[in-house]
């Protein structure tokens, strides 16, 4: 029977990797990667030297067809993203529902846990997450404003990833559906240059605004 591990990998500090993690990936037959490059970062800080494949959003059906037929072979793989949990915003969840769907309890699907953005920001931010609901990206634009307008009349927790792009946009939109709120901006978490910044929409607009260079790197937002 073939097994199939969801690995976490670190999403910025190179050393926030389990052990168990460092150990699997050097005993697998393939390191599915969102971006080899990526991932070859991490297997040579830790000497782990296994043959790698891409597979994305963007991936043809025949690379699918292809890991299925590894599966059928006996063969154990490896899923990792670029950074953090497999399948969390991640194109990884759709490989994992399809390998269930299609082997069933034929593959062993092994999830080895570890860092995630998400939980990393919530473990520190401050705010009441007792319970909390996780939007992953928000739409660019179709269901955007409904999606602010749902925010405001939440009684939980909300938390979201946002891009450097956008991060002033959606700060805006919180200004003009949920003012009073307390907020929490989580930026370049386990990096050099991590920041967890907490107020009013409007404080955190113009904190943002007026430093323009903290607008740089990936964020979590959440909303108490």
């Amino acid at each position: 029977m073939s097994n199939f591990y969801v690995i976490a990998t670190p999403i910025g500090n190179m050393e926030d990797i389990t052990l168990r993690a460092i150990r699997i990936l050097g005993e697998v037959d393939l390191i599915l990667c969102e971006d080899t490059r990526m991932t070859q970062k991490i297997l040579n800080k830790y000497e782990i030297k296994k043959a790698t494949m891409s597979y994305h959003a963007q991936s043809k059906i025949g690379k699918t067809d292809k890991i299925f037929e590894l599966l059928e072979e006996g063969k154990n793989i490896a899923l990792v993203s670029d950074a953090g949990t497999p399948g969390i915003s991640d194109p990884g969840a759709l490989l994992v529902s399809q390998i269930k769907e299609k082997f069933g309890d034929n593959v062993n699907v092994i999830p080895i846990p570890g860092a995630s953005a998400i939980i990393t920001a919530l473990s520190a931010c401050g705010l009441p997450i007792h319970e909390f609901t996780f939007l992953g990206f928000l739409p660019h634009k179709k269901g955007r404003e409904t999606l602010f307008k749902e925010i405001a009349e939440s009684e939980r927790t909300i938390a979201f990833y946002e891009s450097s792009h956008r991060i002033l946009k959606t700060l805006e939109a919180l200004v003009k559906f949920t003012p009073n709120k307390k907020v929490c901006v989580a930026r370049e978490i386990t990096k050099i240059y991590e920041e967890f910044k907490t107020g009013t929409p409007a404080e955190l607009l113009e904190y943002y605004t007026k430093n323009t260079v903290k607008q740089k790197g990936e964020f979590v937002v959440i909303v108490a």
